[in-house]
């Protein structure tokens, strides 16, 4: 039995294996489950409020390869600032483009959900998790990394992810005059999920 097996889930954490077990508000993500996370039946943890928030492992993959491919060659450390079970972390340590990613979740179960799930997918040496507000943790914990890095933020405020309904008008008061936002449209099996904007120097040219 491997190692995340043996592991104790927190009471939070429900492995539904038929919809006649899922609470009929996430049984739409249930039936995507193998998209949200394809190792799902190896035991992915996740819990309830958890599903609502897992970006698509498709897509938290083509995020992570852009991001790899365009940032300056000088940023060598990803903060994911809203980690929630894993699924972007996962995706960033996979890339093989950082020499670590730091990971932060405020609720303790679903940062337990995603240590889990690192170590299904093989990268839980590669992540560095930290539970808490992300803003104090940035400001303290990890606040000399900041030259070096780059963050990855879900829900919004670096990278952010964001709805696909979202207003490009509010994004574009984010920024000082005459600076630029990249804006890249993430869709699915021709479905749209999301929007990622990009702020700062990023080779967005370098994008499929």
């Amino acid at each position: 039995m491997n190692e995340a097996a043996e592991e104790v889930a927190p009471p939070e954490v429900h492995y539904y294996s038929d919809i006649g077990e899922v609470p009929w508000d996430i049984q739409n993500y249930w039936y995507q489950r193998h998209r949200i996370f394809s190792k799902y039946e190896e035991g992915i943890w996740l819990t309830d409020e958890a599903w609502f928030g897992v970006t698509p492992e498709p897509i938290a993959n083509k995020i992570a390869e852009h991001i790899a491919s365009s940032v300056p060659e000088n940023k060598v450390v990803l903060i994911d600032a809203f980690a929630g079970a894993g699924g972007n972390s996962i995706a960033f340590a996979k890339s093989g483009r950082w020499k670590r990613v730091y990971a932060i979740e405020k609720d303790p179960a679903v940062l337990a959900c995603a240590k889990h799930n690192a170590k299904i997918y093989g990268v839980q040496s590669k992540i560095t998790w930290f539970e808490g507000d992300c803003f104090a943790i940035l400001k303290k914990q990890l606040k000399d990394l900041g030259p070096y890095s780059v963050i990855f933020a879900s829900p919004p405020w670096g990278v952010l992810y964001l709805p696909r309904t979202s207003d490009l008008k509010q994004l574009a008061r984010l920024v000082d005059n005459g600076e630029k936002i990249h804006v890249k449209h993430y869709c699915m099996e021709g479905s749209s999920k999301a929007l990622c904007a990009y702020y700062g120097d990023f080779k967005t040219s370098t994008w499929d």
